[in-house]
Order: C-alpha cells, then structure tokens, then sequence
C-alpha cells in the first residue's frame, strides 16, 4: 500500500504554477460575470470561453456549462456601504454575541478588553486595537468555544477633566459640578467610539459594557482596594512624586512621557570643604581651601541641597584649576573634561566625614555621604543631593535621617522657605535664573552649560514634570515585585522579546502613587482626623462605602453627609471618636489603579484569568502592569494567561500620526470617504489592513496599504465569483460525490484543503492573522487558480452536467469555497457572509452560526499525493520539452519501465491510449499514450525528455527512484469547435465527448 508522497507539495504544486498557463487553448480566455451571465472577456478568475469562436462555436454555446452567478465582482462607492450595513442587519451582527453566550460549548475563551480612553473620536489605534481583537474572538466562536468579551471604557482622569471644563477652568465650580460636566463629555465620547467599533463589525453585546464611573465597577475597585490596604501593601507617606505644576497633580511613572529635545541649563558649582574628612586632614594643611565640585542640570534644587554624595569603591582627585589656585575634588575619571593639574590622588571611602559649606544658604553646611546612585558617565562623581526633589536623594535621606525640606508649591513655584529672592519664581524658569544668579554671587559657579537630554513630560499637557515631595497615598511595589516576575513566567508573552521591557518597567518601579489631586474620579475612601490629621481607614469603613458606591455611585461621597459615609457602627468597630471630629479625603485613585482593577469587576463569571489581554505597547508600563500588580496582590497570581503586545499604528512614511503633520488618518474616512479624493473602502478593507500587517511592529496605514488591502479582498472575490458560478444548480446535499468515487486530482485538491484549514486554523491560534492570510492567498493563487481551476474547466464546462466527473468536481468546489469562506470569515464577516448568503446547500442560518471549517480525516488516502504529484513530475518534463508552446496540441507519449510509478499512472489511465483520461486531463495535452517503452518507429520530430521521481513506501521502509522518458509529438487531431481540444478527427466536427454531450441533449 502506499502510505508517504514522495516530492512535497509545495514543490509539486510551484511546478505546476510556473507551467500551467502553458496549457490548452481553451484555458487562455477568460470569463468576467455580469448580471448573472459569462462574457468571453477581461480576465481573471473567470474561466475561458469554450465555445468557437463566429459561426461554428455559436451553434455549441448553449450546451456549454458556463458559471452562472448573482454574485457581484466589484461593489464600490455608496453601494458597498450599504451592502455593509444590510449584511450586518440581515445576518445578526447585534445579536451575534449574546446567541453565543446562550449556546452550550464545553469551553470557554475569554478576552477581556482593555478600556479605551473616553476622551476623543475613534482612531486608527482604536481600529487596530479592536479589530485584533474581534479576528481572535469570531475564530474562537466559529470553533464552537464560548467567547467572553465584554467592551469597556476608562472614564475617569485629568484629561476627561480638563477637556470638560475647556476654558472655564475649575475656579467657582463645586466637585460635583465638575464631575457631571466630565461625565457629560466622557459619555458623548464613549457613543462616538462605540458607534465606531459596530460599524467595524466588532462582535459584543453593545448594551452590556463596563465603564469605570458605574458604580458597582466602582465598589469591586474599592473591594480591591481594601484588600491590598488591609494586606500593607497601601500606605501613606511624605515623599517625593512626579508632579506636574501644569495639572496641579502627582502622576505615577505610566502617565509621564519623556522628551528626549529637552534642553536644561546646566551648571558646574563649587561646596567649599569647612571640615575636611578625617582620614585625610592629617598632614593635609594645604588642603583648608579645596572645595567639592559638583554638576546639576536642574540648577533650582540647589537651594534645598541637603548633601553632596560620592562612590566609595572610586578613585577621586584633588586638582589645581589651571586659571587660579583654586583647589577642587573631582573623581578621577572625570577630571578629563577639566582644564586643571593633579595635586594627589585618593579613594572615595577616605571623604567619610567631610563637610561642605552650602553655596547659596549663610551658615548652612552639608555632609559628603556614601551612595551606590553615584555614576561615573556624566559630571563629576560627586552629586548634588536634594532630598525633596529626588527618588534616589530621598532614599539616601531616608538612610542618614535627613530633612526633606520642600520648598516648591503645586504650582511649581518656590514658597517663602527659599526666601524672599526666591518666593513666587517659577522654579523651570525664573527661578533657575535666580539660583545661577545668586551662585555666581557667591563665587560658586565654575561653569554653565547647555544640556539636551531626555526629562519627564505631564503626558496629558506635554508640559514638563518636577519631582517635589507630597503626603499621598503609594502602593508598595517593592514588596510585590517577586511574586509579580513569579507568576509572569506562567504567563505567555506575544511576541516573546516583550516580556524583558516588561519585566524591566517592574524593576524600575519601587512605588506607586495612587492618590490624584482631582474631582474627576474614584474617591480613595478615607476619613482624616481634624486635629491629628491621622487617616481613618479599613475593613469596616472601606466595605460600607463600597455598598453606598454600589447602590448610588461615587458623587455621593460629596452629596451624602459624612455622618452616612461614616456611620457610628463603623466608627465603632474601629475605635474612632465622634464623627464630628473627622472630615472625608478630597483625593481621588489614580486611573491606572481604576482600569487595573477591571479583572475584579469584570471577569467574575468567567474564569478567574483572562485567556488574553490585547493591548498596545504602551501597556507594559501601563495597565498590563497595574492589572499584575494588584491581581498579585489580592490573588497571588496574574489575571492573564497571555498578553499580546502590538504596535502602534503610524502613517506610511513611519511617523506618528498629527494634525500639524497632517498625515492623521481617520477610520471613518477609510470607511466611507467623505473628503476630495479620498476613496470609499468599506469596513472588511480596515480589517485586512490590520490582519495583514505585522502588528508586533509599528503598522503602517495609508493610501498604499489600503489600496493593497482593497486589491486582495477584490482578487478574493474574483475566486470567489468563480466558484459561485460553477456551483450553479448544484446541491451538496443531494448530489455530492462520495470521496472515493472522485477523480484523483479531486481527491488531492480535499488532501490540500485539509492541509490548508490545519495551517489556518494554527495561525489565527497564534493571534497571527497574517500569516492566515498569506495561507489563504497561496491556496487561492497556487494550489487553485494556477493548479486546479486551470485542469478542471474543461471537464466542468463540457461533460455532460450530471456527469460523474462534473459532480465529483463540483462537490469539491463546494468544499473549498466552505472551507476558503469559513477561514477568511474572522478577517472579513461582511464579505464571508455575503458569500454565504450565495452558496449552495444552506438554510437561512449565518455562517458564523454555523461552524469552523469543516475538513475531514477521510480526505487523506494512501498512494494519493505519489499518483498526483508523480503525474506533475512527468508534466513538468513535458512541458519543459515545449517552452511557450500550447500543450493541447501535441500528443505526449509516457514510457515507464514496470514498477510502482507506472502502476501509479496506470489508476489515471487504464488504457494504453487516451484523450479523456484523467492522466490526459493533468497533462492538459491532446492524447497520453503510456507504456513500459518507447516506440522504435517515433516520429522524427519528436521531442524527447527524462526524468526521474522518487517514491517513499510505508514511511520511507521502501524508497524507489523511478525513472521515466518522455516522446512529444504534434498531435495529428483537429480542433474541437465546441470544447477547443484538439481530439476531432477533421474540422468542423466535433470530438467523441461532445458528439455524445450534444446528442444526448437534443
């Protein structure tokens, strides 16, 4: 029995690709549908024109087969929009979502959305973003899983806020009043982008969404919350924040953005040494007047200096300036960028002890203090440390007990402590003046310079961010960090190389500012001594609140009177005084602690871990991270089994997308056109632009990309108008032919099919939707329109119409276009199931009620592909032999010695000599004689060949290298005026087949 193929299928079928354009006659002329009718013109997937040409073909057309098909080639313009939108009507896109729920399915898949921002129109991010989304969702569903997707929006935040209020500011306005304005505005956003992604064709129950101001997604949040506070991981504290003077807020590390142009002044400044350090001032005299050399590019922190660090295990330097006596310390290594002259050398350990006068504050003096943030790349080894005003300053204040004196208002101006020459100045601007100034003063400037480097932005306002310290509420971090990278390494990252930006956003975070100076937003729910100041929070205060949020949503912590926020059981069991003596908090929670808690909210019927988390890449220090890190906290584990990260989408020449560039694209001018010149692509379009590209990169969109995509879709209805065509009449249920009973090119085409829905269905479970459509589009350009549809015409054309042969290959032209259709169906909904509403065999239910594809085991026989892909090694032969010449006239004569290849050949043509046969239909050639030798009486313009094909038995146990010769004869028939072949036996008459066809139907 034969068991393996011997050449793959791929090599096989690149032959047969190259070569079959080379064929018969009647393969060359190709049919454009109209009105349901053929026309022997245009070309493409249509098939060729089999009746004569003028007077005798006309007497044959009628008993032609030509396709038949209301399918249209082409929609455009107004009425490919409306089809669109009659397809999503007519086949239940609305409904589509909740018929799955309701369905049985042993299991679940669960994809649980990241809440766009309510603040702005839809955008090609968006379109990206969802339609990735919706690829993966409709194969789960067609696979028969049940799909858990339930859309959301985040609500809350700054932006929303400020967009609200536009030019009238909050000044007068009660938080109540701003809050319903920022609702008003984020509700209109939402209806704008909602109504976007249905018209996208985006598969959801529209009416059953989150949105994080609703109030029970409110109470999970608080839930959570209180879980991680009641664990220690939230706590309050005095300590340096971001803070963005332009939104008058801390912000936590995922709402900065770093301006890599930004320019600061920055200045080489001296801290004259008062006490020298103790291991070095014995027998160092000469020394009383050396001073510590330090470098800053934000000059204004000066005045709050509180100590100047070094690196213990480096190498420092005392020098001599080369314009004047002036001694200075330096580290060795930087002593390059100095014009100056090496006094003696010493280790960093040996400045224990020193102390330096400060340059701008009489009578102040700071320590030099050991510190591991000290670097050598840039400076002088030796840091300006202001504790208010720094992560690392402060953690080395937190090690030695210093003050963290905060000497810069919300404004981001310095208050009365920097005094009177400093109050009110804006510490970016005036302010850093005056400090340069007032150094100068001093003799403490050794030089300024111009420094680009990159600097935190406010991401909302683009405004740039200082570091002052504040009393606000943090997450510990710190603490979570290692359960966090434990529980990622069960968690599939796609593509992998993302996981280490990942891990790295984790180890760069030490805490977590959760607390916003805002109305527009979840209050955090604490009450706060009016004497002490101490905050009252917990279980019992936290869950009460919860309810009332749950019930009322969160307006009422300003509408209700505190004694309701704060009832006396609850003051009770937490041993607190009269109500009298607390007032509420006035911060709200961060927004990235808002969505990061969604998990809480939204996945509670379904399984505890999302299956996927789809975001852009700006999610890894975003809501990926918030989401692990307060999933770990209350859970001990990740709310996702995978994350898959995609790019960002930006115009064709790689820049990101502005207004002032001018390069925006809106997705609803990509839909419907609109403007001059700007083209109507419809929604199935937006999809295969986001399908095809490489999402794990940045995608570009443009007129280029989707022309492309417009072409490719308008090629696949071409494919797709052929099979159509040729299903005419047929009915699968009534009339399919049992596999078995085929024509073994028929049968090869299902062995290809099958291969085909295997590699599909792989790639869209590996969220590869291109490489999905780089399967469909090889099968449709090599395995069918190149291979099988240019054999098979001839036989579905002109055998007689309930012929064996016709309906065997018809049955499998219904397979494929089920199969072809089911497997671009998440890409393109509207497209498949308009196809669907076309095809043979189907009661009114939609196609993406109906299943996957659906392909079968049976499909694959033994001795199947050596039979098939033998045939196409001795056709490659044979075509070689006539390079540009029409194989349907010449007669092809196969000599193979007895043996496994030519009992191969003898199942395709059981008789020695044949113009019917099924080995003459691959060949395409006029007549196929085949025999164990060449004839000595060959003709003696013959053309001959040789080859050989290697054949594998019961899995390679028995290998065979069968040879093979070729002779190449021009045929001695006539052209066929009804079929085109040449197997007449003189003009005007038509061949054996035909006669029969045509007699039969008279």
């Amino acid at each position: 029995m034969l068991l393996c193929r011997v050449s793959t299928v791929s090599q096989a079928l690149a032959r047969w690709g190259r070569r079959s354009q080379r064929g018969g006659g009647l393969f060359h002329r190709a049919l454009s549908f109209s009105s349901g009718r053929c026309h022997g013109v245009g070309s493409g997937e249509g098939s060729t024109q089999p009746a004569a040409a003028a007077s005798t073909g006309t007497l044959y057309r009628d008993t032609v087969l030509l396709p038949r098909t209301e399918f249209p080639m082409k929609l455009s313009g107004q009425k490919l929009l409306d089809r669109e939108v009659q397809i999503q009507q007519e086949c239940g896109f609305a409904e589509l979502y909740s018929w799955q729920r309701e369905r049985k399915a042993k299991k679940e898949f669960c994809l649980h959305d990241g809440p766009p921002y309510a603040n702005g129109d839809p955008h090609v991010g968006h379109a990206l973003n969802k339609i990735l989304k919706d690829i993966r969702n409709r194969f789960e569903m067609l696979r028969g899983r049940q799909v858990h997707y339930i859309p959301g929006w985040d609500c809350h935040g700054l932006p929303i806020e400020l967009k609200a209020l536009g030019d009238l500011g909050s000044s007068g306005l009660s938080p109540l009043q701003i809050r319903q304005k920022a609702r008003e505005f984020a509700e209109g956003a939402i209806a704008r982008q909602k109504a976007a992604f249905q018209r996208w064709g985006v598969m959801a129950d529209w009416d059953q969404c989150y949105y994080t101001f609703d109030g029970a997604y409110e109470a999970a949040q608080l839930k959570v919350f209180q879980e991680m506070h009641s664990k220690g991981f939230i706590y309050q504290d005095y300590k340096p924040v971001f803070w963005s003077p332009s939104s008058r807020t801390a912000l936590a590390e995922a709402e900065l953005e770093y301006n890599p142009e930004h320019v600061s002044r920055a200045i080489y400044a001296t801290f004259p040494l008062v006490t020298l350090p103790p291991k070095i001032a014995t027998g160092k005299g000469s020394l009383e007047s050396v001073s510590v050399l330090v470098w800053t590019t934000q000059p204004w922190t000066i005045p709050t200096n509180q100590a100047v660090c070094y690196m213990p295990n480096a190498q420092y330097s005392v020098v001599k300036r080369a314009d004047n006596s002036e001694l200075l310390l330096v580290a060795t290594e930087r002593t390059a960028t100095l014009l100056t002259f090496l006094i003696f050398l010493l280790q960093g350990s040996q400045l224990e002890g020193g102390i330096c006068k400060h340059p701008t504050v009489p009578d102040k003096q700071v320590p030099l203090l050991p510190a591991n943030h000290v670097t050598m790349a840039k400076g002088t080894g030796l840091v300006h440390t202001a504790p208010a005003h720094g992560m690392e300053d402060y953690s080395v204040a937190s090690q030695f007990k210093l003050s963290v004196e905060c000497m810069v208002d919300e404004d981001g101006k310095f208050t009365e402590l920097a005094g009177p020459e400093l109050q009110n100045l804006s510490v970016m601007t005036e302010g850093t003046d005056k400090v340069i100034s007032m150094l100068k003063e001093s003799g403490a400037l050794l030089m300024e310079e111009r420094c680009v480097h990159s600097y935190p932005y406010d991401w909302r306002t683009k405004q740039p961010v200082v570091i002052r310290p504040s009393k606000q509420w943090f997450i510990n971090t710190a603490s979570l960090k290692d359960k966090a990278k434990e529980s990622l390494q069960k968690v599939r990252i796609l593509p992998e190389s993302a996981r280490s930006s990942l891990l790295a956003m984790l180890d760069r975070r030490t805490y977590w500012c959760i607390s916003r100076q805002r109305s527009w937003g979840v209050p955090i729910p604490v009450f706060y001594h009016k004497e002490t100041g101490d905050p009252l929070i917990n279980k019992h205060t936290v869950s009460h609140i919860a309810k009332l949020f749950k019930e009322k949503g969160s307006d009422c912590w300003w509408e209700l009177p505190i004694e309701t926020l704060l009832p006396s059981e609850a003051l009770q069991k937490s041993k607190g005084g009269p109500v009298s003596d607390y007032v509420r908090g006035e911060d709200v929670l961060d927004i990235w602690f808002d969505s990061g808690a969604s998990w809480a909210a939204v996945l509670e019927e379904s399984d505890s871990r999302a299956d996927a988390y789809v975001e852009g890449k700006d999610q890894i220090g975003g809501w990926f991270q918030s989401s692990l890190l307060t999933s770990v906290a209350v859970r001990n584990k990740a709310p996702y089994k995978s994350l898959v990260v995609h790019g960002f989408a930006v115009s064709e020449k790689g820049e990101k997308m502005s207004k002032s560039l001018g390069n925006v694209v809106d997705p609803d001018e990509v839909i419907n056109g609109g403007k001059p010149h700007v083209k109507t692509y419809g929604a199935d379009v937006l999809r295969w632009w986001v399908a095809e590209s490489n999402v794990f990169s940045e995608v570009q969109i443009g007129p280029t990309a989707l022309n492309s995509a417009r072409d490719s879709i308008s090629k696949l209805r071409n494919t797709l108008k052929f099979l159509l065509g040729n299903l005419q009449g047929f009915d699968p249920r009534l009339q399919a032919v049992d596999p078995k009973q085929m024509h073994y090119i028929d049968q090869y085409m299902l062995h290809l099919l099958r291969e085909y829905s295997i590699k599909v269905t792989d790639a869209y479970s590996e969220f590869d939707a291109g490489r999905a459509i780089r399967v469909l589009q090889a099968f449709i350009t090599r395995d069918l329109s190149s291979f099988y549809f240019s054999i098979i015409k001839d036989r579905l054309y002109c055998d007689p119409e309930d012929s064996l042969g016709r309906r065997s290959c018809q049955t499998v032209l219904e397979e494929i276009l089920d199969g072809v259709t089911r497997s671009m169906a998440p890409i393109l909904p509207h497209l498949a199931e308009e196809v669907y509403l076309h095809a043979p065999g189907h009661d009114k239910e939609t196609l993406f009620k109906s299943g996957w594809i659906k392909s079968s085991s049976v499909w694959r026989r033994p001795g199947l592909e050596e039979a098939v892909e033998g045939a196409c090694a001795i056709r490659d032969s044979f075509l070689s032999s006539i390079p540009g010449k029409n194989a349907a006239q010449y007669d092809l004569t196969i000599a193979i010695e007895p043996g496994l290849l030519f009992e191969l050949m003898e199942s395709l043509q059981e008789e020695p000599t044949s113009t019917s046969s099924q080995l003459a239909e691959l060949m395409m050639a006029a007549r196929v004689t085949l025999t164990s030798e060449l004839p000595r009486d060959l003709h003696p313009d013959a053309l001959l060949g040789h080859g050989t094909f290697l054949i594998n038995l019961e899995g390679g146990v028995i290998r065979e290298d069968s040879p093979y010769d070729i002779a190449v004869v021009p045929t001695s028939g006539v052209r066929c005026p009804r079929c085109r072949r040449y197997t007449s036996e003189s003009a005007d008459c038509l061949c054996p087949r035909c006669q029969t066809v045509v007699s039969q139907a008279h």
